[in-house]
């Protein structure tokens, strides 16, 4: 079974590449789709570029084209919940696309995307990890410790957490607190990002399985002091070492 990885951060994809035995390549629609063995398992690398259609593409491409029956994907994400913080990891146990819905009296009412209330009415709202999927995920995850992340990159000198909780996905980068605050309230959310419940949307039409999996590059709404390409290049190697654990389970 073909796992298919999608990374969102270039230098986590280098290092994955770098590790991965029997490789060949192949271009579609300009991506570079990097096949072979990754831990004993068959997998698929690929960047897959920023925001909701550009994932979906790639999704769609890695199931129909390359045979994927699971799809990972591994980034950096915007921190919605206070008690988490820079160099966190959420993995999503619900993805919400929160940009999805109709508006009225200038206001977005949020919906299952490709329902309506008036038009293929549905009680469903987001996408949901299975069960036996979260725990296997658990299990292989028990014990595992992450560097702590340097203060020029933002980290606060201990380990990160790794956390599941609800991941929310639209087309705009978050740097507005309110809008954090209102994400965090509405949705549970605890992180935010570009990607994630549209690949879930790709996926469950398809009867795949996704993950995803995102490290916090800052607390949405507020400014950060970090520098950013010593963040992208600590969390890289954190996320690399989540996928190496987690791929044995999936």
């Amino acid at each position: 079974m073909t796992i298919a990885i999608q990374c969102a951060i270039p230098q986590e994809l280098a290092v994955l590449r770098a590790e991965l035995d029997h490789r060949e390549s192949v271009e579609i629609a300009h991506l570079r789709f990097d096949h072979g063995r990754l831990h004993g398992r068959d997998v698929v690398l690929v960047g897959t570029g920023i925001g909701k259609v550009n994932a979906a593409m790639v999704a769609t491409h890695l199931i129909d084209r390359l045979g994927a029956r699971t799809i990972l994907f591994s980034g950096v994400a915007g921190g919605l919940d206070p008690a988490l913080a820079i160099g966190d990891v959420v993995i999503a146990d619900r993805l919400v696309q929160h940009d999805f819905g109709w508006f009225e009296e200038e206001r977005l009412n949020p919906y299952h995307p490709g329902h309506l209330p008036f038009f293929l009415p549905t009680e469903r709202f987001g996408y949901t990890l299975r069960p036996d999927t979260r725990a296997r995920l658990e299990e292989a995850l028990s014990g595992l410790a992450l560097e702590p992340v340097a203060a020029e990159a933002g980290g606060e000198g201990r380990p990160p957490k790794i956390v599941f909780g609800t991941v929310v996905t639209g087309d705009q980068y978050v740097n507005c607190e309110a809008t954090r605050q209102r994400l965090f309230e509405t949705y549970g959310g605890r992180a935010t990002e570009m990607e994630g419940a549209a690949l879930a949307q790709v996926c469950d039409l398809h009867g795949v399985d996704c993950v995803v999996i995102r490290a916090l590059s800052d607390l949405a709404g507020h400014s950060s002091k970090m520098d950013f390409n010593a963040f992208v290049d600590a969390v890289s190697q954190s996320s690399a070492r989540i996928v190496e654990r987690v791929l044995p389970a999936l």
